[in-house]
């Protein structure tokens, strides 16, 4: 079922204007635009050298907000397919007045267009659509061609967070990381239960934890062999 259009989209997207990194890359073949490059300068866009993080599919922004607050020195990409969506993430961090985080609305599968290449100490992948219909699987965020994309925009030391409510999808992305050259560190099965410390919760997982449901966790990084 396709989502409702947002009263007033283009007003409120106005109004949150100047955290949204536009695409300025024409082309919507994804085929060909990857190959097409436009770099976004983060000294540029946040005034300073510093870290930067990225969070895949940031939703309504309550994860993104709780980690820029926590880490003011530190700066922040968000993306999200949908402007319908990331709106709501952009109005939490403008009223909230956090300068360190920036948006862009954007399929994963375009990030090398815009990254360059060894910027990102950190990917985040909250609670990712398990899409666990046949033929969907080149579409999950840890299939081996996303994982490809990752390593690419990654520092050296960088290094993947997945957590996930769906075993199945946990399974998945344990095989396609382990298979693909990353190694994995601070694996929970259980995060509530578990010993791990300065979890951010997003909005499904206050959810799924009010349900008593457990939340599985990774850590993952690019061994050293295959940097």
């Amino acid at each position: 079922m396709r989502m409702r259009r947002k009263h007033n989209l283009d007003e409120r997207l106005e109004d949150v204007n100047a955290l949204i990194l536009r695409r300025t890359i024409e082309d919507l073949n994804m085929k060909t635009s990857v190959e097409k490059k436009d770099y976004i300068d983060f000294k540029e866009v946040f005034g300073r050298d510093s870290s930067i993080e990225l969070e895949i599919g940031c939703g309504k922004g309550r994860f993104m907000a709780d980690l820029a607050r926590r880490n003011p020195d530190m700066d922040f990409i968000a993306i999200e397919m949908l402007s319908n969506v990331i709106v709501e993430a952009c109005e939490r961090i403008s009223k909230e007045g956090l300068n360190n985080v920036r948006f862009m609305i954007l399929r994963a599968e375009c990030l090398q267009s815009y990254i360059p290449p060894k910027t990102v100490s950190r990917i985040y992948i909250n609670f990712p659509t398990p899409l666990p219909q046949k033929g969907y699987e080149k579409q999950r965020l840890t299939n081996k061609k996303f994982l490809n994309i990752y390593k690419d925009i990654l520092t050296d030391d960088g290094e993947i967070y997945l957590k996930t409510d769906n075993k199945s999808m946990f399974e998945y992305s344990v095989c396609e990381l382990s298979q693909n050259g990353f190694a994995l560190k601070n694996v929970s099965l259980d995060l509530h239960r578990s010993e791990c410390k300065g979890n951010i919760m997003t909005e499904h997982e206050v959810k799924y934890t009010d349900m008593d449901m457990p939340i599985y966790r990774l850590e993952a990084y690019v061994a050293e062999k295959n940097r």
